[in-house]
């Protein structure tokens, strides 16, 4: 006779020859039973191959495991580090992720909260879209479960937020443009919509000013994260103004796309920019691939693992002490200096 595929809990029960709540506390970790009897079961649930079913498990005992995570772009690798560190952090004290996507829509972000509240999450992190942001506050009220924010940049003083110090990494990113000898800086990327590039211009524009530099709104230059249109970009800013002679970069596929434009117009990338026929240039958001370049890229880094570790001590202490006043954690860029700038 052919053996069941699926193995019961009562299986596991006459197999160690001890009652079925007492196989369930000791898969629970709950109540006070022998080392002995747990050794039993222990040895029973690995000879039978049994699963526990804890979704059931969980509805039973009203807990749950799960955390949600909606992040806006899964392709996007500020996320994907993002949630390697969250993952970590949730997983050592034996948490779950429940993955899911806004691709930065309102009804798709309130939507996928809609469905992880349903599933019984114990916890929500989310990347905000501004428009949905309270209603997403108020469904985890609701259901009485803690929320952080993980992202770019913060849209909401009411929740815990984790995220860059955009500021200052434009801030970083510009002092070192200046001390390589640069006087005409521009921007290149992001949209007019997005906070992170609104924070970021705002330290470009801050340092420019503070050395005494031009900061001109046409040396700003709106453009999607797109290699092939920065490099459009790019060729027709350096043709239109070629005093410029570095370039600040919204993201790396902007930095990448503006080393083609760069060339368009008969000049390299690199760090002699006394000669005139180089620009010197830094991009946002580090990626393994920037090192690969010819040359390399110089990036600002931020400790995007460090955030999503940090989104999950958060969220285990929420879940302890739901009365935890909102908190923000901004964390420091740093630049990684290479053969661009």
């Amino acid at each position: 006779m052919a053996k069941s595929s699926k193995v019961k809990i009562t299986d596991v029960a006459d197999y160690a020859g001890v009652s079925v709540s007492t196989v369930s506390l000791v898969l629970g970790n709950k109540g006070r039973i022998s080392k002995a009897t747990i050794d039993k079961v222990n040895q029973a649930v690995e000879a039978l191959g049994y699963v526990r079913n804890n979704a059931a498990a969980n509805l039973r005992s009203n807990y749950s495991n799960l955390i949600g995570w909606i992040l806006a772009d899964i392709t996007d690798p500020f996320y994907t580090e993002v949630t390697a560190g969250l993952s970590d952090e949730l997983e050592q004290h034996d948490h779950m992720l429940f993955l899911a996507q806004s691709n930065h829509q309102a009804d798709k972000l309130i939507q996928c909260v809609q469905s992880m509240i349903q599933q019984g999450v114990a916890g929500i992190a989310f990347s905000p879209v501004r428009e949905a942001t309270n209603q997403v506050l108020e469904m985890a009220k609701q259901a009485n479960i803690p929320a952080v924010c993980l992202a770019r940049s913060a849209v909401n003083n009411e929740v815990d937020y984790i995220g860059p110090d955009n500021h200052q990494a434009a801030i970083l990113a510009t002092q070192h443009l200046i001390q390589q000898g640069h006087r005409h800086i521009a921007y290149i990327g992001g949209s007019s919509d997005s906070l992170t590039r609104a924070e970021r211009i705002g330290g470009y524009g801050t340092t420019l000013m503070q050395y005494g530099l031009p900061f001109k709104n046409e040396w700003i230059i709106e453009a999607q994260n797109n290699q092939c249109q920065a490099a459009d970009h790019v060729q027709q800013l350096l043709t239109q103004h070629p005093k410029i002679t570095a370039l600040l970069c919204h993201r790396p596929a902007i930095a990448l796309g503006a080393m083609y434009g760069i060339q368009r117009v008969g000049k390299s990338v690199g760090k002699d920019n006394y000669i005139g026929q180089q620009i010197g240039l830094i991009g946002f958001d580090d990626t393994p691939e920037a090192a690969l370049t010819q040359p390399s890229l110089t990036m600002i880094s931020s400790p995007t693992r460090q955030m999503g570790q940090l989104a999950g001590q958060r969220l285990l202490a929420k879940m302890k002490a739901h009365n935890e006043t909102a908190q923000q954690f901004i964390l420091p860029p740093q630049l990684i200096e290479r053969g661009s700038a």
